[in-house]
C-alpha cells in the first residue's frame, strides 16, 4: 500500500467505528480496541440470524455454524502464518498462558523479563515454576545479551512479551528463540500488543507458543488464541464436553489438539467476530497500520520531549504505545483532567507492577494508538497536558 493510499485510508477508517463519537479522542487501544461496524455486524448475525451450537448438531443450521466456526479458525491461523490445527481458541491470552503453564509436562525454571504483564508472571508462579528474571536495556527493551548469560540447562521455558504493554518495546523474537533453544528451553511469546500492530508469522519467528487476545485486535472480548505446533504433546487442562474421544468411569481418552483444549461449548460468536476483525485489519494492511502508528508515536514523543515537566519511558521505536509521567502530578490526575477535555488515556501500573518498581514510579500515564487514531488525537492530548500544567503549575 502506498503512503498516499494509507493516508487516505486512515482518514476514512474512523467512520467505521461507531464507538468513536465526535469530539472524543480514544488513546487507550493497548487496553482494548474499539470495534469496527463489520465486527459488530458479524457478531450480531452470529448471535441472531445464524445462531446454533457447533460440532454436535445434525440439523442444517448447526452444520452451517460449525463450518463458520472452523472457517474462523482457518482465517485466524492464516493471519499468523499457522496451520489451523495448531490454533486453539481460549478466553484470552491470560488463559493461553495459564494453559501452557499448568499443562506443560516439564515444569522447571522459566525466564521472564522485568517488563512482563502480570498475566505472564502470575500463572507461572501459581503453576509451580521457578521464576528467573531477565533485566532490561537502558532504553527499556528486554536485554537478550543478559538472557543468553542467564539461561541454563535447568530452564525449560522462556516467556517474553513481543511488545511491552507499557513501553511499546519490541522484541527480536527470532533471536530470543535461538537463545532459548540453544539450552533446550521452549519460548512462549505474549503477542497481545504485537498482533494488532506488526506482521506476525509464527513459523518465521521460531517460537514454540504464541498467545494473543481478540479484543486488542478489534475483535470481541472473551476470546483469544494460543498457537503451537506442540499442542499434541500437552495434556488437557480442563475437562468436559467436546474435548473427549471416549469416556468411561474407568478411563477417558482425549481428542487430538486443538479440540482437547476447547472443553464445553466454545466461544462461537466471538470466534466469528475475531475472524471478521482479521478481515478488517487485512483489508487495510498490517504493514500500513504499523507505518501509521509509527508516525503517530514519533510525533507524540517529539512533542512530549520538548516539555521539561515530562519524563518519557521506553525506546524511540516503541510500537504504538507511549508512556510518560509529569513532574508533581499523579497519572490518575492527568487522566482525570484529560477526560474532562475528551481525551481518554490509561493511568496506573498497567498490570506491570515489577516494571513500575524498575522505573521508580508508582504509575505512568499511557497513550496508545490504533488504526483509527490520527493527528487530531495527538493535538488534543498535547493541549490537554498543557491544561494539566496550568492547573498544577
Amino acid at each position: 500500500m502506498s503512503t498516499a493510499t494509507a493516508l487516505r485510508t486512515f482518514t476514512d477508517v474512523r467512520a467505521d467505528f461507531p464507538g468513536l463519537t465526535p469530539g472524543w479522542h480514544y488513546l487507550d487501544t493497548a487496553a482494548t480496541a474499539q470495534k469496527p461496524q463489520a465486527v459488530i455486524d458479524a457478531t450480531v448475525n452470529a448471535m441472531g440470524r445464524d445462531y446454533a451450537t457447533v460440532h454436535r448438531g445434525v440439523y442444517a443450521r448447526s452444520a452451517d455454524m460449525t463450518l463458520a466456526y472452523e472457517a474462523a479458525r482457518r482465517r485466524i491461523a492464516a493471519f499468523i502464518g499457522a496451520r489451523e490445527n495448531d490454533v486453539t481458541f481460549v478466553r484470552g491470552a491470560t488463559e493461553a498462558i495459564n494453559l501452557v503453564a499448568y499443562s506443560h509436562p516439564k515444569k522447571g525454571r522459566v525466564l521472564l523479563s522485568t517488563l512482563e504483564h502480570h498475566s505472564n508472571i502470575v500463572p507461572w508462579q501459581l503453576a509451580g515454576w521457578q521464576v528467573d528474571v531477565c533485566p532490561l536495556t537502558a532504553d527499556g527493551c528486554i536485554d537478550l545479551d543478559a538472557a543468553e548469560k542467564l539461561l541454563t540447562a535447568e530452564h525449560t521455558m522462556v516467556a517474553f512479551a513481543h511488545v511491552s504493554n507499557v513501553l511499546g518495546s519490541p522484541l527480536d523474537v527470532a533471536r530470543a528463540a535461538e537463545i532459548a533453544h540453544r539450552v533446550g528451553a521452549e519460548l512462549l511469546i505474549d503477542g497481545c500488543q504485537a498482533v494488532p500492530r506488526l506482521p506476525v508469522d509464527v513459523a518465521a519467528l521460531g517460537c514454540d507458543y504464541y498467545a494473543f487476545s481478540g479484543h486488542k485486535l478489534y475483535g470481541p472480548t472473551g476470546i483469544g488464541v494460543l498457537w503451537s505446533d506442540k499442542l499434541d504433546s500437552l495434556p488437557p487442562w480442563q475437562g468436559g464436553g467436546s474435548m473427549i474421544d471416549r469416556v468411561t468411569f474407568a478411563k477417558t481418552t482425549y481428542a487430538p489438539a486443538p479440540t482437547r483444549f476447547e472443553a464445553g461449548t466454545p466461544a462461537i460468536i466471538e470466534a466469528i467476530g475475531l475472524a471478521a476483525a482479521v478481515d478488517y485489519v487485512e483489508g487495510i494492511g498490517i504493514d500500513a497500520i504499523h507505518v501509521h502508528e509509527v508516525a503517530l508515536v514519533t510525533s507524540l514523543r517529539d512533542q512530549l520531549a520538548r516539555k521539561n515537566s515530562i519524563t518519557l519511558y521506553g525506546p524511540e521505536n516503541s510500537a504504538g504505545i507511549v508512556s510518560f509521567s509529569m513532574a508533581g502530578v499523579h497519572p490518575h490526575d492527568i487522566g482525570t483532567i484529560l477526560d474532562e477535555s475528551g481525551v481518554a488515556i490509561r493511568a496506573g501500573h498497567h498490570c506491570a507492577q515489577p516494571l513500575m518498581e524498575h522505573l521508580g514510579v508508582a504509575a505512568t500515564a499511557r497513550a496508545s494508538f490504533g488504526v483509527y487514531s490520527n493527528d487530531d488525537d495527538v493535538a488534543a492530548l498535547i493541549d490537554g497536558l498543557a491544561r494539566v500544567e496550568r492547573i498544577f503549575g
